[in-house]
């Protein structure tokens, strides 16, 4: 059955888009969170499309039961077991959606990017990673994986760029870490960058995203 498509908003960086990036934000964000940061990528001579879908609101147990904008339910504060499994592969198939719409609209899988920030680059990685196609890039920013099911070996895969907070209080520095082990320890290729923040996005990884988003979309 197809998932229905999520509202989403688009941004072009040129006419005529040759790329895609698929990019989730973060628990109780919305797409516009990383829409101011298009112009500061430095890809005004490259034309891709941005989608920023909207995650559904539903209520998140781990803030008192609070309606809002989650690609899953937390019950409880343990990365890798408090997820609710069956909202994560909701999201990964409302993604997958995407990807095909962006491939129906003449973009190659090797020409999309799937990218997210905390709870959006776990869906990016889980989607990216376990998906039947080789797409450009997957980035994860701020984030984790969940260690529910071994790692398809990495060899021939989408290059990955992760990068977290060393001070980051509600994803710990120490996931981060682990993310990366584990892709590397699998055969991935994986850039990683560290930087003195907390659960944020800072001005430096804003310029690394952009150079990297240039390297994997070369044409």
């Amino acid at each position: 059955m197809t998932s229905p498509l999520l509202d989403l908003i688009e941004v072009e960086t040129g006419p005529v888009p040759s790329a895609s990036v698929i990019w989730l934000h973060g628990l109780g964000a919305d797409g516009h969170d990383f829409e101011p940061i298009v112009p500061e990528l430095g890809l005004q001579d490259l034309p891709v499309r941005f989608v920023f879908p909207h995650a559904e609101v539903r209520p998140v147990t781990i803030n008192g039961g609070m309606a809002m904008r989650a690609w899953y339910d937390f019950l409880h504060m343990i990365p890798g077991q408090g997820e609710r499994r069956q909202d994560v592969a909701d999201s990964v198939q409302a993604v997958n959606a995407l990807i095909e719409r962006e491939i129906q609209r003449g973009i190659p899988a090797d020409r999309i990017v799937l990218a997210g920030f905390s709870q959006g680059g776990v869906i990016a990685l889980m989607a990216g990673l376990y998906g039947e196609y080789r797409l450009a890039g997957i980035m994860g920013l701020s984030t984790y994986l969940p260690r529910w099911t071994p790692l398809p070996d990495g060899s021939g895969r989408a290059p990955l760029l992760l990068a977290h907070g060393q001070f980051d209080d509600v994803l710990p520095f120490t996931l981060g870490e682990q993310a990366r082990d584990d892709l590397i320890a699998t055969g991935y290729g994986v850039e990683w960058h560290q930087y003195p923040m907390p659960h944020s996005v800072c001005v430096e990884e804003v310029e690394v995203i952009g150079r990297w988003l240039r390297r994997v979309l070369a044409e």
